[in-house]
């Protein structure tokens, strides 16, 4: 047993005024083994649908996520009929190896090759193929009536790997997407890209002369090892005549990012529909608000720097300091961080350094990642939800704006970049405290990518920030502050095989609290 625990980081739950809860290293210190923490936090100006998950030293690979589940207040009406149901899905890729040991061959530049199988809820999968699936194998089953409408909640909680989600010989109508309500639209298949959440209507209107598949795909990997690796599931009609059977449903364009790419353009922000306020959502015009900051962040393959491999955004790799950021800053530590995070790339050899990006209270950021990898990469921001307004192959440049979406693109906290292309974000830096830009691939996360932003009201800190919690954990040079539990668990200490994954699959459901703090 490690004698420190990840602390569980809520992905896309901003956690307004209150970074002290956002359970990454900059903000928390690591839960000693055998102690409990309780994170308290107010769910506000938020729906939709979200997950946690361990944050530190790839313990998101062994399991311990979960969903959360944030709804409207009763007097606004969500724009669709009352589903039937709510299901969540969870889907992830899976390897063999331990997550110890997926981390230590990314920290000797190994990298993460091909998932040796992709999960529902932490099963499968169902024995589609009896000559790829050897049988007695666990697989996720979904029971569901005829007729009925149902809500499927799905979140890619992997570690590196973009999943192609269907269902088949089923529709999905898109109708929100990480806090986000969506124009409805319906779509024969989804790539749902490392940690992104989206929430799909599924009519049950076929005969239920046999069960159907549900099916997750690795995305853009070899595709000669693609069906061996594919998720899948069953969809279970209660009146159903028989196992499903045929063959998977196709991924269209398997392998071309071109097809991918015009897929993630196609989700808008349903401009009428109210979501957490009574205001509808188009009525915040993003596009008319005037652009104050702008970083171009450039990510690179993995490079040895000092003789460790190491990934950078803008040619920084981000090193944590024993002393939270957050900590430091609230004790005026020196030496802890810089604020000097450049905006462009800098013509310098790559470094290891604590650099944090000077943002400015309600200033507005427009944000482009440039991704000069050769795999599809992440990015996730703590504490906002952000407009996706364009994205492309290439380089950007200053003209590239001219192809912004300024009227409806979605709000979202997480965006996929393709490889040798970029993605453009627009976020106005509202909440105050210090939050988390980071690789949401655990790869490039592990190996250095990621850097917070500092934002900070200078006249009345004590009115849009919270003050230091009760239950704060202390580390580093502030150690000497923190007092021991009376209580702590023990642990037995048995060990689980490396092939083994230990899945916590629990669901949160939130009932939005319009409070005024």
């Amino acid at each position: 047993m490690s004698k420190l625990m990840s602390p569980l980081l809520a992905n896309g739950v901003q956690q307004r005024k209150n970074s002290w809860q956002d359970g990454v290293s900059g903000t928390n210190c690591p839960i000693p083994a055998g102690w409990n923490w309780t994170y308290q936090f107010q769910v506000k100006d938020q729906i939709g649908s979200f997950f946690y998950f361990p944050s530190l030293d790839f313990q998101r690979a062994s399991g311990g996520y979960g969903g959360i589940i944030i709804n409207n207040r009763d007097v606004i009406p969500i724009p669709f009929a009352s589903p039937d149901g709510d299901i969540t899905l969870y889907i992830s890729d899976w390897y063999t190896k331990s997550h110890k040991d997926l981390r230590d061959d990314v920290g000797k530049g190994k990298g993460l090759r091909d998932p040796d199988g992709i999960l529902f809820n932490g099963l499968g999968p169902y024995r589609y193929d009896i000559s790829l699936v050897p049988e007695g194998r666990s697989y996720y089953s979904v029971t569901v009536d005829p007729g009925k409408t149902y809500r499927f909640r799905v979140h890619n909680v992997g570690i590196s790997t973009s999943l192609n989600f269907r269902i088949q010989n089923h529709n999905l109508l898109l109708v929100e997407t990480e806090g986000s309500y969506t124009v409805q639209q319906n779509y024969t298949d989804m790539d749902i890209h490392v940690g992104q959440s989206y929430s799909f209507l599924v009519t049950m209107d076929r005969n239920a002369s046999s069960d159907y598949y549900l099916v997750a795909s690795p995305r853009f990997v070899n595709s000669t090892e693609a069906d061996k690796a594919a998720g899948v599931a069953v969809l279970h009609y209660s009146n159903s005549q028989g196992p499903a059977s045929g063959p998977l449903p196709d991924i269209p364009n398997e392998n071309d990012p071109s097809s991918s790419m015009l897929q993630a353009r196609s989700i808008r922000w349903n401009l009428s529909s109210s979501a957490a306020r009574p205001n509808p959502q188009g009525s915040f015009r993003y596009g008319q608000i005037p652009v104050t900051d702008v970083y171009v962040i450039v990510n690179r393959p993995p490079e040895l720097i000092d003789g460790k491999w190491r990934a950078t955004l803008n040619g920084i790799s981000y090193f944590a300091p024993e002393t939270p950021l957050k900590l430091a800053q609230q004790f005026d530590i020196l030496g802890v961080f810089k604020l000097d995070f450049p905006n462009r790339i800098m013509n310098r050899h790559s470094k290891i350094d604590t650099s944090v990006i000077n943002g400015t209270y309600k200033g507005f950021v427009e944000i482009i990642f440039q991704n000069n990898d050769t795999t599809v990469q992440s990015y996730h921001m703590d504490g906002y939800a952000f407009f996706v307004v364009g994205m492309d192959f290439g380089v950007w440049t200053e003209n590239s704006r001219n192809s912004y979406n300024k009227g409806d693109g979605v709000a979202r906290c997480t965006t996929q970049v393709f490889p040798n292309a970029w993605t453009a974000i627009l976020v106005f830096l509202d909440n105050a405290g210090i939050w988390n830009l980071r690789a949401q691939n655990l790869d490039s996360w592990y190996l250095g990518q990621e850097v917070y932003i500092s934002v900070i009201n200078p006249e009345i800190t004590e009115k849009t920030e919270l003050a230091l919690p009760a239950n704060t954990i202390y580390c580093g040079a502030l150690s000497s502050l923190q007092k021991q539990q009376a209580k702590q668990f023990h642990f037995s200490g048995a060990s689980a095989s490396s092939a083994t994954i230990t899945i916590l699959l629990i669901t949160f459901v939130v009932a939005y609290i319009g409070a005024s703090t």
